[in-house]
């Protein structure tokens, strides 16, 4: 896979994602692509994005847990980039059309904000927690540019992580002051339960997820930057939603968040 052709992918993805259209799988029609050749894509993908006026906010690890790896049949981490385009407020309207989403997902997760910078490898889940400034409640909208997410691991890093839309709750806790291991998340859908799970769903604690992202990253000549946002990873299932349908989600000792879809 040459140059040109892992650029032309990239952009693939970017229109899809522009125009709400799917793609077949890269790995069907590409069985030999390289999870470094996937990740050259998901950067010009994000190049495309920067030209826009998007800028990098943060990081993210994704497909953490085995509920997740089993429900997308995909067996290891992935990983992408957050911008700004992505953060949308707590507890507001999020508009399809507007975001660009095709089939999304929630998911509550752990949000990390870092007061210090990281640069793996070398990484351990002490020197995550010493460098976190706080922990916040998380949903992350994940969104596939892939058809039906038949994605394997290669079609999602690829994807940006099939990245769509944040929301950080309002709380910031310190995270040193809980076991963010025994944090218990509890998530509803239009008022009904809708999945529950605790932050040792992701990696056994979630400062290991972050640190395996550092690494990783590190690996490519990556940083973690200070202020950056760190998204560790689902702690439940995943959860399709609609326009029309309301998402909340409460964690043990670290606040609540919520969302409403529009068409």
């Amino acid at each position: 896979m040459d140059a040109h052709l892992i650029n032309a992918l990239g952009d693939e993805l970017f229109n899809a994602l522009r125009s709400r259209q799917t793609l077949a799988p890269l790995t069907r029609r590409y069985p030999h692509i390289t999870l470094e050749q996937a990740y050259r894509i998901s950067l010009q993908f994000l190049l495309r994005r920067e030209a826009l006026g998007e800028r990098v906010i943060g990081k993210k690890i994704g497909v953490t847990s085995r509920a997740v790896q089993e429900m997308l049949d995909v067996h290891q981490p992935d990983f992408g980039f957050l911008t700004n385009a992505m953060q949308v407020d707590d507890d507001s309207d999020v508009s399809l059309a507007r975001y660009n989403l095709i089939q999304p997902r929630a998911e509550g997760e752990i949000a990390f904000i870092l007061g210090e910078d990281l640069q793996g490898p070398g990484i351990s889940a002490e020197d995550v927690l010493a460098a976190t400034q706080s922990v916040a409640p998380c949903f992350e909208i994940v969104d596939s540019r892939i058809d039906d997410w038949q994605i394997r691991i290669q079609d999602t890093v690829a994807d940006n992580a099939s990245c769509g839309v944040f929301a950080l709750g309002t709380q910031r806790i310190d995270p040193r002051s809980l076991d963010l291991a025994a944090v218990h998340m509890q998530l509803l859908k239009n008022g009904q339960p809708a999945g529950s799970g605790l932050g040792s769903a992701v990696q056994g604690h979630p400062c290991e997820a972050v640190a395996w992202l550092a690494n990783t990253l590190g690996e490519l000549g990556i940083p973690f930057r200070r202020g950056e946002i760190i998204l560790s990873g689902a702690l439940a299932p995943l959860v399709p939603v609609v326009a029309g349908d309301r998402i909340s989600l409460s964690m043990t000792g670290l606040g609540e968040a919520s969302l409403r879809f529009v068409p």
